[in-house]
């Protein structure tokens, strides 16, 4: 028995070590990566909301990349309109391509106005944002990113969100 198993393991084992492809080119040096996020929600009183979240990172080790983060948001509805804009720097760990833990600060800078009562409201707002997700591969070095993350400076009587809790969807490239 013992001859049989022994030069199968072995004759199975150069099967999959042959399964490395011959031919193709190295892996891509390069350290940049791109990605973000976009959005867009309906809802009642003629409310409509716009979102863009670009990013530009660069790889400090394989399973490390830091980088800036902008985001931008259009809202409006029949009672008020908002714009606010993001920008701040991110910390992602990947723990194999499948799922990431991320760390990143944005400093927001807010626009609304009451169309009932014609108030105006400039302000500008921190958030620090811990949490992670799951990964899925989406082509050859392009991820999609699905996650939670949590402010953990959110104030429910001062802050401009309505919780501390957000969920993600995003594309990164470069990875």
């Amino acid at each position: 028995m013992k001859k049989f198993i022994i030069p199968l393991v072995l004759m199975l084992s150069g099967s999959v070590f042959s399964q490395v492809s011959v031919g193709t080119t190295e892996q891509n040096n390069n350290k940049w990566t791109f990605g973000g996020g976009i959005g867009f929600g309906f809802g009642s009183n003629n409310y409509f909301n716009l979102s863009a979240a670009p990013r530009v990172g660069y790889r400090l080790t394989d399973d490390l990349e830091g980088g800036v983060l902008g985001s931008i948001s259009w809202q409006k509805s029949n009672a008020y309109s908002s714009t606010m804009f993001g920008v701040g720097p991110f910390l992602n760990y990947y723990i194999a391509r499948t799922f990431y833990l991320s760390a990143n600060y944005q400093h927001y800078f807010i626009n609304y106005k009451d169309k009932y009562y014609d108030y105006k409201m400039n302000e500008q707002e921190d958030a620090l944002y811990l949490g992670g997700g799951y990964m899925q591969r989406i082509g050859n070095n392009s991820f999609m990113q699905i996650g939670l993350m949590y402010n953990v400076l959110w104030k429910e009587n001062s802050s401009i969100f309505s919780s501390g809790l957000v969920p993600n969807i995003g594309f990164v490239v470069g990875l």
